[in-house]
């Protein structure tokens, strides 16, 4: 297949719209089900590169939760606790822990579920039943793959009445190492950012502290990676083998900080014991608990507990979860690791990832505040590496 017309581009009116080599050559794709559409593509092609890489990085099977052409999270397959697995709805599998692509996709698809609705997942393995049967029970636009064992893609056509967008793409193809794209009638070309990211990165250690255990330089590694497909500015927390908050596109760094922690914080609120036992009614479906769960815990627009509202969740009205209980939870985190795509330029941003108990820090480096950064970390006994490159992707 040299070319695929798609229904329309990012909107409806953007037509006419499709996706063919430049050269001429065949697609690097086979579309084995459904149809996808243009803002699929992006998040395709985005989001395979991202495991692809994790992959080659970690040695181990990874996944990424793509929505609106940037990451949710992104993880590699190592064992879940049970904890973990009841916070991401996994806790019923019970063959869960024999497939680490299936334990990859768990974490990456329960970390940030609110903003995975809807989303685009990337395999960096062929697709084994037990992930294909987690992927089924999600609300999910599509899935890329380098394969498909034969009962998982059966499982995986079966969703959305038959139309869910399922491509196998071609691991050994290797682009151009020039890209093109067009803004406003002009064509940009640039080197593709094939920079490779690994633990020798991380040696540039500026702190007082100097050590960076091997989790966290595994954590590290999987942040920088996801910033290297995140749309910029953009600030990523990683623990445990997962990212666990993406702050994506904002214009200041502090936003992102903000942003990125809000939903770390939110990621290990999910494992308190009153979150894990709130006693939802049968009836109340996935999407709907991931809402609850995110009120419960951030006091949104709706309380959840409030008399005349919680019984339309609850069986029995829930305690709420204070803020000083909150606080004395998070306070009890540490070990978080952080990558930013650029430079801190000031050090609210360490204060404030000093709030969600990050330990570990990478970044570029190269801020005339690059003293004061350094100096806050050593107040909390902070390791940053500079990795002298940015991580810019737009």
């Amino acid at each position: 297949m040299k070319e695929f017309e798609l229904k329309y581009g990012c909107n409806p009116n953007q037509k006419p719209s499709k996706i063919f080599m430049e050269d001429g050559s065949e697609l690097p794709i086979e579309i084995l089900n459904g149809r996808p559409g243009y803002i699929n593509f992006l998040d395709a092609f985005n989001s395979w590169q991202l495991v692809k890489e994790l992959k080659e990085a970690l040695g181990l099977p990874a996944v990424t939760s793509f929505k609106h052409v940037s990451p949710t999270s992104a993880a590699v397959g190592i064992p879940m606790s049970d904890k973990l697995k009841k916070a991401c709805f996994v806790d019923d599998i019970e063959d869960l822990d024999a497939s680490p692509l299936a334990l990859a996709y768990a974490r990456a698809r329960g970390t940030d579920r609110m903003c995975s609705f809807g989303d685009w997942v990337a395999l960096s393995d062929v697709c084994d039943v037990t992930t294909a049967k987690l992927i089924k029970r999600e609300v999910s636009d599509g899935v890329i793959a380098p394969g498909y064992e034969p009962e998982a893609l059966e499982i995986l056509k079966s969703k959305r009445k038959g139309s869910y967008n399922i491509v196998k793409i071609d691991p050994d193809f290797v682009p151009m190492p020039v890209e093109h794209k067009q803004v406003y009638g002009i064509t940009f070309e640039q080197g593709r950012n094939n920079f490779k990211i690994n633990r020798e990165l991380l040696s540039n250690v500026v702190t007082d502290v100097k050590t960076l255990p091997e989790e966290a330089v595994r954590d590290l590694i999987i942040s920088l990676i996801t910033l290297k497909y995140t749309q910029s500015n953009s600030v990523c927390f990683a623990y445990d083998g997962q990212a666990i908050g993406v702050g994506a596109g904002q214009q200041s760094r502090i936003h992102c900080t903000r942003l990125a922690g809000t939903k770390a914080d939110t990621w290990f609120l999910r494992q308190h014991d009153k979150v894990l036992n709130l006693p939802f009614k049968d009836t109340i479906g996935r999407p709907d608990r991931d809402n609850v769960i995110d009120g419960y815990i951030n006091k949104n627009e709706e309380d959840v507990t409030a008399d005349g509202v919680w019984q339309k969740y609850f069986t029995t009205r829930p305690e709420p979860l204070t803020n000083e209980e909150a606080r004395a939870y998070l306070d009890s985190i540490t070990g978080v690791s952080l990558g930013s795509d650029a430079f801190f330029p000031f050090d609210d941003n360490i204060e404030r990832a000093h709030r969600s108990g990050v330990m570990y820090i990478a970044e570029p480096g190269g801020s005339i505040r690059d003293d004061v950064v350094i100096e806050r970390c050593n107040k909390y006994g902070i390791a940053m590496a500079f990795t002298g490159m940015r991580l810019f992707h737009h």
